[in-house]
């Protein structure tokens, strides 16, 4: 399938513990396929599960009703994911916030 410019796929830089990362790299070397092809199937398959337990059920049900371009639109900046401790995330789930401040129910 030949992509256009609404489905072209995007480039998002993380940083991984270096025992992770070499162990990506062993993965990808035995099996003859890239890094990026394993990233891209664990996000894939993984999205669902951290999205239950990150986001409010409001913002779940509207990201699974394919609202999240006008979600993401609502926002005026987008966090910097680097500078997300995972402290502060938990810290955030305990007062019934979103990690990213969104309110939830609690």
């Amino acid at each position: 399938m030949r992509r256009s410019a609404e489905n072209k796929l995007r480039v998002v830089a993380v940083r991984i513990d270096p025992v992770i990362e070499q162990r990506l790299r062993v993965l990808a070397e035995a099996t003859g396929r890239k890094q990026s092809f394993f990233l891209q199937r664990m996000i894939e398959e993984g999205i669902e599960a951290m999205e239950e337990i990150w986001l409010s059920p409001q913002t779940l049900a509207k990201v699974r009703n394919g609202d999240l371009p006008e979600l993401l639109d609502a926002r005026s900046a987008t966090s910097d994911l680097f500078d997300l401790d995972v402290t502060d995330a938990d810290s955030s789930i305990a007062e019934g916030r979103d990690p990213m401040g969104v309110q939830r129910s609690v």
